[in-house]
C-alpha cells in the first residue's frame, strides 16, 4: 500500500501549503483542554497496536506525503509503528496551523471518522512512515470489541474534536456582518452539529474588508463561506454549506434497512443506539441537527445522572457518536418530504433522493410555535429567535432583552441569557409558572436580580426600526407593573410547539385533531405502534408522550423491543448485521 487510496497530493515538508499565506506560529495546546492533553493524545502500547493490528492493512508514506487530506474523505484512524507525521490545520485562505507531531504508538482521527466524514486536519509524513490504517467500519468494530481500549480511543477522538471547534480549525471561514440572519443561520448550523468554523466580521474590519475584496463580493453575496478546500459560497443555505463540507451523505436507494428512523432528538437518537447495539441495520434522518428541541437547551439538570446537568447540544453530541459506534448510518441533513406506507418494505422519500427499510420509527418530535403577531416573519434572526444558544447570547450580551413562554425550555433560556443580558422581561399569560416549570427553575429565576416577571401579559405588536427589531408593544398594560411597551431588540419566544408530522399526511398514519401521531389502538402490548403495520411514533410527535427528555429516552428504547417482535414474526429476511454490532454480540457471548 503505497499511499492511500485517493492519491492526496503531496507537499514539500518545509513548506507552506500556499506560497502567498505564511503559515500561522505554531499555538500552545488548546487552552481549556489542556489538562487533558494525555487523554487527547494517549501513547499506545504494543500490545495495544498488536490487538489492534487485525482490524487494520499497514501501509507505507514517504516524506512530503499526505495520509489524510483536509476536505477529502477520511480514510480511517492511523496508528503509527514507525516514523513522524505532522498533523496541521489548513483552511481555505490557506492558513496554517500547527495542531501537533505524532510518533510510534500514536493514533490519528478524530470523532468523524468514525462515519468516515470529510478529514478536517492534513497529515503529513515528515519521514518514511509505517502505519496500520483502520477503515472506519472496522474501527466501530475494534472499539466494540476492545471495550477498554475502545474507551480511550473513543474519548480521545471526542476530545480533538472539541479541541477542533473551540480553535475553529479545520472548519469553513464565515464572512459577513455579526448579526445577518443568514450569518446566524450558517453558525447555528455548525454548531448544533459540532462542526468547527471561524468567524470575520465588522468586528474585524480590516480583515473582514480584505477577503470581500479578494473574492470581488457584493453585499448582496454576503455572507461568504471560505470551505476548507479553498471554494467559496456566497449567501448559502445550510444544505448548500453541508454539501461544501461534505456532510450531505449520499444514500443508497436500493438498500433495505432494519429501521428507518425520522428524527434525531433524544427519542431517536435512543432507537439508533440500542437497535443498532442489538444488530438491527439503522439509519436515522433529520432535517437539522442532532438533538432536536432539547439540542437547544443550554442546560438540562433533571435528567438522571448529571447531578451538574448538562447542555442539551451535549447530550445529543454523546448520543449521536455512541450511535455511530454502533454502526448506525446518520444521515443530516436530509428531510422526510414523504412516507409511501402502501410499499413493502416503506418507502421514504427525501431531499437527498429515497431510504427504504422494513420498519420506520416517526419521531420527527415539533416545531416550534408562532403566535399570531403581525410580521412576525421578517424579524426571525434580525431581533426574534425561537432558541437560546451562546451565537444569539453574544448578539444580546449586555442589552435588553425579552422572553414569552412559561415551561422548562422557557426557564433554562431565563437562566442562561441573565449570564449575557443587561435585563430580561418575561411574559407570560398565567399568574405564574408552578403550573408548567420545574420548581427548581421557578427558584433559581425568583433569584435572579436582572429578571423581572409580568404576568398576564402578551405580545400585541413589534415595532421597527433600520436595525431590525427596536421594541415590543403589549396587548395591554400588564397588572403588576403597568407597561404596555418594552424597549428591547431582543425577543425570544418559547411559546410551544406544533407536532412536525405534515410529511405522514399522504400516508395513512392517524393523527389526532392536532397533528399528533396515535399509537397503541389496536394491541396494548405494541403500545408505541401505530395504524400502519411496521411503523411507530415515539416522543414529542406522538399523541399522549410525556415532553420531557428522559420520557423520550424511554420510548427510544421501548420501541426497539417492539420493533424485533414485528420483524420476528415477518417472512422477509433481515438485513445483515453490521460487523460493530457482530463484535458487540460477541463480547456479549463471551
Amino acid at each position: 500500500m503505497g499511499s492511500t487510496p485517493n492519491e492526496p497530493p503531496r507537499y514539500e515538508a518545509s513548506q507552506s501549503t500556499l506560497s502567498d499565506t505564511q503559515p500561522q506560529p505554531a499555538e500552545a495546546p488548546f487552552s481549556t483542554l489542556a489538562s487533558r492533553r494525555h487523554q487527547m493524545f494517549p501513547d499506545l502500547t504494543d500490545d495495544e497496536i498488536a490487538r489492534l493490528a487485525r482490524f487494520g492493512e499497514h501501509g507505507h508514506w514517504q516524506p512530503g506525503e499526505l495520509l489524510f487530506h483536509t476536505g477529502t474523505t477520511g480514510p480511517g484512524m492511523f496508528v503509527v509503528l514507525s516514523g513522524r507525521v505532522k498533523v496541521f490545520q489548513r483552511d481555505g485562505l490557506g492558513r496554517e496551523r500547527l495542531i501537533a507531531e505524532h510518533g510510534r504508538g500514536s493514533f490519528l482521527a478524530e470523532v468523524g471518522q468514525l462515519s468516515g466524514g470529510p478529514a478536517l486536519v492534513d497529515g503529513l509524513a515528515l519521514e518514511p512512515v509505517v502505519a496500520l490504517l483502520i477503515p472506519p467500519e472496522r474501527l466501530r468494530a475494534a472499539i466494540v470489541a476492545e471495550a477498554e481500549l475502545g474507551e480511550r480511543i473513543v474519548r480521545a477522538l471526542i476530545l480533538r474534536r472539541v479541541a477542533l471547534i473551540e480553535k475553529g480549525a479545520g472548519g469553513p471561514i464565515l464572512v459577513g456582518k455579526h448579526d445577518d440572519p443568514t450569518m446566524l443561520k450558517l453558525q447555528g448550523f455548525l454548531s448544533r452539529n459540532g462542526h468547527p468554523y471561524s468567524v470575520l466580521d465588522e468586528r474585524d474590519e480590516s480583515s473582514m474588508l480584505g477577503v470581500i475584496e479578494r473574492f470581488a463580493a457584493r453585499s448582496e453575496d454576503l455572507p461568504l463561506v471560505i470551505c476548507p478546500d479553498g471554494s467559496v459560497l456566497r449567501h448559502p443555505t445550510p444544505p448548500e454549506l453541508a454539501t461544501c463540507l461534505g456532510l450531505l451523505p449520499e444514500l443508497d436507494g436500493e438498500r433495505v434497512y432494519d429501521v428507518a428512523v425520522v428524527g434525531a432528538g433524544p427519542a431517536g437518537l435512543a432507537t439508533a443506539v440500542y437497535a443498532a447495539s442489538e444488530g438491527l441495520s439503522v439509519i436515522v434522518l433529520d432535517a437539522r441537527a442532532p438533538g432536536g428541541q432539547a439540542g437547544a437547551s443550554s442546560r438540562i439538570e433533571n435528567y438522571l445522572g448529571f447531578p451538574t446537568g448538562i447542555s442539551g447540544q451535549a447530550l445529543a453530541g454523546r448520543a449521536f457518536v455512541q450511535a455511530q459506534k454502533f454502526g448506525a448510518h446518520v444521515a443530516i441533513p436530509v428531510s422526510a418530504r414523504k412516507l409511501h406506507c402502501n410499499e413493502a418494505p416503506r418507502r421514504l422519500e427525501t431531499c437527498s433522493g429515497d431510504v427504504r427499510a422494513r420498519t420506520v420509527v416517526i419521531a420527527s418530535g415539533a416545531i416550534y410555535r408562532q403566535p399570531a403577531i403581525a410580521g412576525l416573519d421578517r424579524y426571525t434572526g434580525r431581533g426574534v429567535y425561537y432558541w437560546a444558544s451562546p451565537v444569539e447570547a453574544k448578539l444580546c450580551k449586555h442589552e435588553n432583552v425579552v422572553l414569552v413562554g412559561g415551561g422548562n425550555s422557557a426557564g433554562q433560556a431565563i437562566v442562561y441569557l441573565s449570564t449575557h443580558a443587561r435585563h430580561i422581561d418575561v411574559l407570560i399569560r398565567k399568574s405564574g409558572f408552578e403550573s408548567t416549570m420545574s420548581r427548581y427553575l421557578i427558584d433559581r429565576i425568583s433569584s435572579l436580580p436582572n429578571v423581572t416577571v409580568h404576568p398576564h401579559c402578551e405580545v400585541g405588536a413589534l415595532e421597527e426600526d433600520e436595525a431590525g427589531l427596536a421594541a415590543i408593544r403589549l396587548k395591554a398594560q400588564c397588572p403588576s407593573s403597568g407597561a404596555d411597551r418594552l424597549e428591547a431588540r431582543h425577543l425570544f419566544l418559547f411559546t410551544g410547539a406544533d407536532p412536525n408530522t405534515k410529511w405522514l399526511h399522504e400516508c395513512g398514519v392517524a393523527l389526532d385533531m392536532h397533528g399528533f401521531v396515535l399509537t397503541g389502538a389496536d394491541d396494548a402490548s405494541c403500545s408505541l405502534a401505530t395504524s400502519v403495520d411496521g411503523v411507530y411514533a415515539i416522543g414529542d410527535a406522538r399523541a399522549g408522550s410525556t415532553k420531557r427528555v428522559a420520557a423520550a429516552v424511554g420510548e427510544g428504547a421501548a420501541v426497539v423491543a417492539q420493533i424485533h417482535q414485528w420483524l420476528s414474526a415477518a417472512p422477509v429476511q433481515r438485513a445483515a448485521v453490521t460487523p460493530a454490532a457482530m463484535a458487540a454480540m460477541a463480547g456479549l457471548n463471551a
